[in-house]
């Protein structure tokens, strides 16, 4: 099977080129209102919230933040298919404006605005990101009450666009999608506390300091998650192209819009590991179920899967096949992959 992956260098804001009704899953994470690293960004988007900031309104800025998030959530509805869902990364702000501190609630502003434009709020994730130093306070130091705790997880809101999604009967494309019954007790955890963070690897001027990226495991465990082979992902604000990246290893076509050119350049170089990384991650699925099998027992285990040499959990299951990218090659805006199977051995 074939896979496109399309990087659009453009503003979010209007997604050019994409259809109504056109994709089945949104991955991303924005830039967050009220962090430091990202208000050039809006102020580049909208000159007041700097003007806002510089006169201490912080409470102004902020809401003008989210109004230019907000147009990309109503391009995001216009879309996403009946029941297609967008899974929202984002973190909450501390930060002082006018000589007052203050959590600045980006993902409940997120959650409204889903809301109003009528997505159904589905359970969110939490998991644990970097922190810079091993401090678990700030404030005070050792005496109460002026300390304040260190924020040190993100949210990924998850919502539905309208009812939910309709297959024909005994899909294929669906079953082949499946994930394994120890990978749905973990991933539909409300709380990952075996994803970490990690630190950006970029290089020269200013990139690093303008990327959101998170971990490749979360867009890829999403995107296996909420989608099924050959759907289509967007991320609004692509970044370094994780959620790209995490796609062509799920065997889904991707579109990512960016305003820097210079992200699109550093794909390039990213994106040469991509078959490598497709047929580890497949491995390392198959061989972590067969670990858990052998924790188990085979007598355990009611179904055998047709595509592999070991038994299942569930019916759902039998289905279920991975892929590995064989062949990657550029095209005019983004990248053509092809997948095969990946076989019992």
């Amino acid at each position: 099977m074939e896979t496109s992956h399309r990087v659009v260098v453009g503003d979010s804001r209007q997604l050019d080129g994409v259809a109504d009704d056109s994709v089945e899953l949104v991955v991303t994470s924005p830039p967050y209102p009220m962090i430091e690293m990202w208000d050039d960004l809006f102020a580049e988007l909208d000159p007041d919230i700097g003007d806002r900031l510089d006169t201490g309104d912080g409470r102004g800025a902020f809401e003008l933040m989210h109004d230019q998030l907000a147009a990309v959530w109503d391009e995001l509805a216009r879309v996403l298919v009946d029941g297609g869902i967008a899974c929202v990364n984002v973190g909450d702000a501390t930060r002082k404006i006018d000589g007052s501190f203050r959590v600045w609630g980006n993902h409940s502003r997120i959650i409204d605005a889903f809301e109003a434009r009528g997505f159904e709020p589905l359970p969110e994730i939490l998991w644990r990101k970097p922190t810079n130093s091993g401090a678990k306070f700030m404030g005070s130091g050792m005496v109460p009450p002026n300390a304040y705790v260190t924020l040190e997880h993100e949210y990924i809101l998850v919502f539905r666009n309208g009812g939910t999604r309709q297959f024909e009967p005994n899909a294929e494309r669906r079953y082949e999608s499946a994930y394994f019954w120890e990978e749905r007790n973990r991933w539909f955890s409300d709380l990952w506390t075996d994803v970490t963070g990690e630190h950006q690897t970029l290089d020269g001027d200013d990139r690093r300091d303008r990327s959101g990226a998170y971990p490749f495991t979360i867009p890829y465990r999403l995107i296996n998650m909420y989608s099924v082979v050959g759907e289509t992902v967007l991320d609004p604000f692509w970044g370094t192209g994780t959620t790209s990246l995490a796609a062509m290893a799920a065997a889904r076509d991707s579109i990512g819009f960016e305003r820097e050119p210079s992200f699109a350049e550093s794909f390039d170089d990213r994106v040469d590991d991509a078959p490598a990384l497709s047929r580890a991650i497949a491995r390392t699925r198959l061989d972590d179920h067969r670990a858990f099998v052998d924790g188990h027992g085979v007598d355990d285990f009611a179904y055998e899967a047709d595509h592999y040499d070991f038994p299942v959990t569930t019916k759902q299951e039998r289905s279920l096949r991975l892929y590995a990218i064989e062949d990657l090659t550029a095209t005019d805006d983004g990248y053509r992959a092809v997948h095969e199977p990946i076989d019992t051995d």
